[in-house]
């Protein structure tokens, strides 16, 4: 039998065990009263000043699909743990409450909710798992994505993560966050498929190892593929591998139209320098300068500062991995029901009580201080809201929204970005975000201070 990986046939499965457990237990007792949820992080990562949301429609997607078929239910059977009673209720169970959320693109920091859940509590316990998987995962990706978009300056760079990331699911959500918080492209066609992101290639050295001489593999590369073309150029020597290509590319004349060179190893600021200078020298200035390799925000702040003459970056298992920060740490907590706010107290683990909005303060173009309130409370003046309702009763109250524009979002927020928190270290005064009075007075009135 083939080894099936998740997909909407068996998605609902995709839940921590004590998820159904705990349903089981508020399925015995009665309970099925409604119960919102929170999903936020507790702080930001290390180094970090900032966080991108990610996630939103493939959660929003789950929930609209949410349900366990009859072999959903004959597995859980044969683990001779649940009675009949709630084996019949999960068989019929769908996803049925109000969703606000942050939506995609938009910064957000540490303890404002991202998704804000409020449905029967069953429901609202088993999606647990997927949603923070979903949305912790992507929108660490995103913001990855989004602070190697800073270190790039004026350059690109293209999701080459794929074949380093943590399973085929997370690298088809890795490109989709990846282009969302700035790359232009990937090099995944899966994802290129699904969502519409634009393909990138080059060639490996395997190709350029087939042929006999390198300007073969060049020559033969070009007659395939004229236009739009990238040379991998450093498999035997890199300047000598600039100098054939710019050789082939004069051989062949107009019929072929060269975009850039790769460099994937060596001392790439050097290297890029030589290269560049070749290519001026053969007439060829419009061919790009694309480096790759073990490549991250960091490596590429430290090129651009050397003055590399890099246009473009491949970035594969430090974007697609989350790097230095692997996981983001995401919580999703139970904040209200039916006997009102509810707050967890446990030391390092505190959360704050009740139903949440958060409102952005801007200021020419920038952004400048979060307000925390109960989401009932009145609007602040001069601000704006920053969960919105994208699910009612189980059912979107809007479209899919297209990927490009969360990407254009995303790109809004980072340029409303004060300098200091664009910084790839963490700024000496993070970003304020307070918490009304209400919000303090309910926190303290059960012995926590907001």
């Amino acid at each position: 039998m083939a080894m099936e990986l998740v997909g909407p046939r068996n998605v609902s499965l995709l839940t921590d065990f004590y998820e159904l457990t705990m349903g089981a237990s508020y399925f015995e007792h009665g309970m099925q009263g409604r119960a919102t949820f929170e999903l936020f992080a507790r702080r930001l990562p290390e180094r970090r000043n900032f966080l991108l949301a990610c996630g939103t429609e493939d959660a929003l997607d789950f929930l609209e699909g949410f349900s366990f078929d009859d072999d959903d239910i004959a597995y859980l059977r044969s683990l001779d743990v649940f009675d009949e009673k709630y084996l019949a209720h999960l068989r019929d169970l769908r996803f049925t409450g109000d969703v606000w959320a942050i939506p995609e693109g938009e910064l957000f920091f540490a303890d404002e909710p991202l998704l804000r859940i409020t449905a029967p509590v069953i429901e609202a316990q088993i999606v647990e798992t997927f949603l923070l998987t979903c949305m912790g995962f992507q929108s660490l990706i995103a913001s990855k994505a989004a602070r190697v978009t800073l270190a790039c300056g004026d350059a690109s760079f293209v999701d080459f993560s794929p074949r380093r990331d943590h399973g085929p699911d997370a690298a088809l959500w890795a490109a989709r966050a990846s282009y969302i918080g700035g790359a232009t492209a990937t090099s995944n066609v899966l994802a290129g498929r699904i969502f519409g992101i634009p393909l990138s290639g080059t060639m490996a050295h395997s190709y350029v190892m087939s042929f006999d001489k390198e300007t073969d593999a060049f020559r033969c590369f070009l007659e395939t593929f004229p236009r739009g073309t990238t040379l991998l150029i450093d498999t035997y020597d890199t300047v000598e591998g600039a100098r054939r290509a710019a050789d082939v590319v004069r051989e062949l004349g107009d019929r072929v139209q060269l975009r850039a060179v790769r460099l994937d190893s060596g001392d790439l600021p050097a290297l890029a320098k030589e290269v560049r200078a070749i290519l001026e020298a053969a007439g060829l200035p419009e061919v790009q300068v694309f480096a790759s390799g073990d490549l991250d925000e960091y490596r590429i702040a430290e090129f651009r500062a050397a003055g590399a003459p890099i246009d473009a970056y491949g970035v594969g298992t430090q974007l697609g991995t989350g790097g230095d920060v692997p996981a983001l740490g995401a919580v999703y907590k139970l904040v209200a029901d039916e006997d009102g706010p509810k707050m967890k107290y446990s030391t390092g683990k505190a959360t704050l009580p009740g139903p949440k909005q958060v409102y952005r303060f801007e200021a020419e173009g920038q952004v400048r201080h979060d307000l925390m309130t109960m989401a009932d409370e009145p609007a602040p003046g001069g601000a704006r809201p920053l969960l919105e309702p994208v699910m009612r009763e189980g059912h979107r109250i809007r479209e899919r929204e297209p990927l490009i524009a969360a990407k254009e979002r995303a790109r809004a927020s980072l340029a409303s970005l004060p300098e200091a928190l664009r910084a790839l270290d963490e700024a000496a005064t993070p970003y304020e975000v307070q918490h009304s009075a209400e919000l303090q007075r309910l926190a303290s009135s059960r012995g926590v201070h907001a």
